[in-house]
């Protein structure tokens, strides 16, 4: 098992990205979470098999059908304690 937390920018909000970042996690048994930030990114945090996460941050790369994605950077774990993964769930948390 693998963790990775990654940041998504480009227009990434109100095109459905986290209901898509749901579904795609679902399908690569992903566990983790998503969420919008402030600044208009995405920032996920994922858990699973090397495959399946190499395979989810592959999608990640173009999102769902509307999103634009710019880019998709690796994030260090803040100071600050980012919200728990809890195994065999992925889900849509508050934003920050």
């Amino acid at each position: 098992m693998i963790t990775r937390y990654i940041k998504i920018i480009g227009r990434v909000q109100g095109v459905g990205f986290r209901r898509w970042a749901e579904r795609t996690a679902e399908k690569y048994h992903i566990s983790g979470w998503v969420r919008n930030l402030s600044d208009g990114s995405v920032e996920i945090m994922m858990k699973g098999e090397t495959a399946d996460v190499d395979a989810f941050l592959s999608a990640c790369q173009s999102g769902p059908a509307f999103a634009s994605v710019i880019g998709v950077q690796p994030v260090v774990i803040p100071t600050s304690t980012p919200p728990p993964v809890h195994d065999g769930v992925f889900e849509s948390v508050a934003s920050a």
